[in-house]
């Protein structure tokens, strides 16, 4: 059950973050700002995850977890709110950067109480029920987010994620039980621990995997609606499907991470790369783009559950805090890709955002290599 009340959570901060890739039309035309623009409110949220959440996670580590939870959820909810009734793009804005404060240490904290929950051996799997929360976000949440926003207004859609927040800070009150305070480490100490350059080289490994996502998940709805050619009621069902995907990657990366670790984060790179390349032929063919973006979805999800195990084992001294600092790494990425799809789109075009993607993709592929040749050769001596 605790699990279970960690997953609602991460399901309203999951619809949240991605709900506004749906409707990013809707909003631009409602403001009257380009989609480039439009865009760069994913990297406002991404930008308050990756510098407010490490810094929130070092003023409140001593912080009971449940109370630290709880007040996470009341910044969320207040931020969906503002954002609901916001005049204009500023005030969007600024809500999106307050939202995006409970995000990081919400999913770090979330964490770190999933593995201890479980045995050893079953802890990136407890991880993947948590992080779950997003990918039924992304297959429920998200789609009706959408159809809410493009029947009623886009301001409809965080007015319904508000209310999520509502009922999520009612079920971690109800079901999260009271974790015992630990022993803390020294912040210096956990600082120290962050500093490893095999941990910083596996941060910017996921970094670079979020910004082949947001490079072109950011624009979908433009890409599925205007070199596709769905119609705007089509793009919400294929994001459902995409949901799907990431799910069953999300569960199946899980288990795989408990028995082969880094080969999976391999292989899930080599298929990312491999699938986004294929997408920027697949998205002029209507039955293959919706196929690709399934794949894609599994693809792209399947490494996450490993990549926070891995980083948590690194940091020993600083499991919360490190687990921060990746969905800081993560936004960073998340950032980068939306605003780096913004200027592609207006300097080459909307059509060549999967290739850059792929880039991407390939290059954390040769990082996660490293790190791989890195951990045999420590096992050699």
């Amino acid at each position: 059950m605790a699990l279970l009340s960690l997953t609602l959570g991460a399901f309203a901060i999951g619809m949240t973050e991605f709900v506004i890739m749906g409707i990013l039309p809707n909003v631009a035309e409602d403001l009257h700002v380009s989609i480039a623009s439009a865009g760069q409110l994913i990297t406002s949220y991404a930008l308050g995850v990756a510098i407010g959440a490490p810094i929130l996670a070092m003023l409140t580590h001593r912080l009971p977890k449940k109370q630290l939870l709880c007040l996470l959820m009341i910044f969320f909810t207040l931020g969906n709110g503002i954002a609901a009734v916001a005049p204009n793009y500023n005030v969007l804005m600024g809500a999106r950067l307050f939202t995006a404060l409970a995000h990081g240490t919400f999913f770090s904290v979330g964490s770190v109480i999933a593995a201890s929950l479980v045995k050893r051996g079953r802890r990136a799997a407890a991880v993947s029920i948590m992080m779950a929360g997003l990918t039924v976000a992304n297959i429920i949440g998200v789609p009706i987010g959408t159809f809410i926003g493009q029947h009623l207004g886009w301001r409809a859609s965080f007015g319904v994620v508000a209310v999520m927040g509502v009922l999520s800070l009612a079920g971690i009150l109800l079901l999260v039980p009271v974790i015992k305070a630990e022993e803390t480490s020294s912040l210096t100490r956990q600082l120290r621990a962050l500093l490893q350059p095999k941990l910083l080289l596996v941060l910017l490994t996921g970094a670079l995997g979020c910004s082949s996502l947001f490079t072109v998940f950011t624009y979908i709805t433009p890409l599925l609606e205007d070199i596709s050619g769905f119609s705007e009621s089509s793009v919400a069902l294929i994001l459902v499907l995409f949901g799907v995907g990431v799910m069953t990657g999300n569960i199946i990366g899980g288990r795989l991470a408990d028995w082969k670790l880094m080969p999976v984060m391999l292989g899930s790179f080599t298929f990312l790369a491999a699938i986004l390349a294929f997408f920027a032929y697949s998205v002029h063919v209507p039955a293959l783009a919706v196929g690709t973006i399934f794949l894609w979805g599994a693809c792209a999800f399947g490494v996450l559950p490993g990549l926070q195990i891995r980083i948590m084992t690194l940091a020993k001294d600083a499991p919360a805090l490190a687990s921060t600092t990746n969905h800081s790494a993560l936004n960073l990425g998340n950032a980068f890709g939306a605003f780096f799809g913004g200027f592609i789109i207006t300097h080459i075009g909307l059509g060549a955002l999967p290739w850059f993607g792929s880039l991407f993709s390939f290059i954390g592929l040769l990082l996660t290599a490293s790190v791989y040749v890195w951990d045999l050769k420590g096992e050699a001596r």
